[in-house]
């Protein structure tokens, strides 16, 4: 790299929502509308991301953790065992937890954080009903032989796609290949609403259950008794079926992701070129591991995560140069609550404490990767 000048004015931090004028102007149309609730944006966002994405069907959620919830609910894994990955938000696994299920943790691949197929295989039993599979920094995790072991083991597979909105895996679009796959629209998230969440499916019975459960076990929203075709009932008229959840969202985010949803293909593309920019600069040092990029896949790249063994210093000496970092995850089954389901897990327990998280939004400037690579290379590891 160059001798290069620039200094930042304020400290650049790790993701940052990205928006246009155009999210303003959309929210603002809802406002003016007086349908604020459940309606007309939100059936049009979930018709529009399951074509975007190539699923049957797509049902809207007010976050990732009720999509995750939802989908292991309808999944009927209730007093069965989940096989998981550590590495991962902690709502992947609380969900398995919520819904009275046994979370059993395999280990990581160390090249993509990934769940290890390999040891999916050891650890199922006669009590394992599903595999839970997160695709971490929006790399999919391998989803043809993850799919292979549950087909040949009876299980369902069910994708935590959080960070993977726009990713492609061997040509086929994330959110259509799991049977069931939970989307996130957090707003440090490729698609970002404020909050927000997704489950994409092809069985209709799952999809209708799923908007029961959401809208506190009512058979009709709304939104669908407000657009009755059939005048001769009130449109107040419903029935409470189960026991649900209020888990819906709302027109003013739905707004905002239709927007988003647009704009999503650009804005990955910039993700993929800031990543691009770091694998350039700071591919020489043998002392900094860098993420792998699959020939297969093409990643939504939600984050930039480096390995090493100080990584602790480096941190330091970042946030020094006005530079945050993150690291993602601590290994949920070292968290006191998940000790109960614990087992050595080598790959993870070793690799999480090399991980660091560098910034990467899609407003970050080219003088600012540069910068962070530069500062980077000062710094002696």
């Amino acid at each position: 790299m160059t001798d290069h000048s620039y200094s930042p004015a304020q400290p650049i931090p790790v993701f940052r929502p990205f928006h246009g004028e155009e999210e303003i102007e959309a929210v603002a149309e809802v406002l003016r509308s007086g349908w604020w609730g459940q309606g007309p944006k939100t059936a049009e966002f979930e018709q529009r991301f399951a074509e975007f994405v190539g699923a049957p069907l797509a049902v809207s959620l007010n976050s990732a953790t009720a999509a995750l919830h939802l989908a292991l609910t309808v999944a009927g894994v209730e007093g069965a065992e989940v096989i998981t990955t550590p590495m991962t938000f902690v709502s992947t696994n609380h969900a398995i937890l919520y819904n009275r299920a046994i979370p059993v943790f395999a280990d990581i691949q160390a090249d993509t954080l990934n769940i290890d197929p390999d040891d999916i295989e050891r650890k199922i039993t006669p009590r394992t009903r599903a595999i839970m599979a997160v695709d971490y920094g929006g790399q999919p995790a391998d989803l043809d032989r993850l799919q292979a072991i549950a087909q040949a083991h009876n299980l369902l597979l069910i994708e935590d796609a959080a960070h993977a909105a726009g990713s492609i895996y061997k040509g086929r679009p994330v959110g259509s290949i799991a049977p069931m796959t939970c989307f996130s629209f957090h707003p440090v998230k490729n698609l970002a609403t404020g909050d927000g969440g997704m489950i994409t499916l092809g069985d209709p019975e799952w999809a209708e259950r799923v908007r029961r459960l959401r809208w506190v076990g009512i058979n009709k929203d709304t939104w669908v008794r407000s657009d009755d075709a059939d005048e001769s009932r009130y449109a107040w008229q419903y029935d409470v079926t189960e026991l649900g959840f209020k888990y819906h969202t709302n027109d003013i985010m739905a707004a905002i992701a239709l927007v988003q949803l647009q704009r999503l293909p650009q804005t990955n593309a910039r993700r993929r070129a800031i990543a691009a920019m770091y694998d350039a600069g700071l591919g020489d040092l043998d002392w900094i591991q860098l993420p792998v990029h699959r020939p297969d896949v093409v990643s939504a790249q939600h984050n930039y995560v480096i390995h090493l063994d100080n990584r602790d210093g480096l941190a330091g000496w970042l946030r020094e140069h006005k530079i945050a970092t993150g690291m993602h995850y601590i290994p949920n089954h070292l968290y006191a609550m998940y000790r109960p389901y614990a087992t050595p897990l080598p790959v993870a327990e070793r690799e999480w404490k090399r991980l660091l998280t560098l910034p990467l939004f899609p407003a970050l400037t080219d003088d600012e990767v540069i910068y962070i690579i530069e500062t980077i290379r000062r710094y002696h590891a």
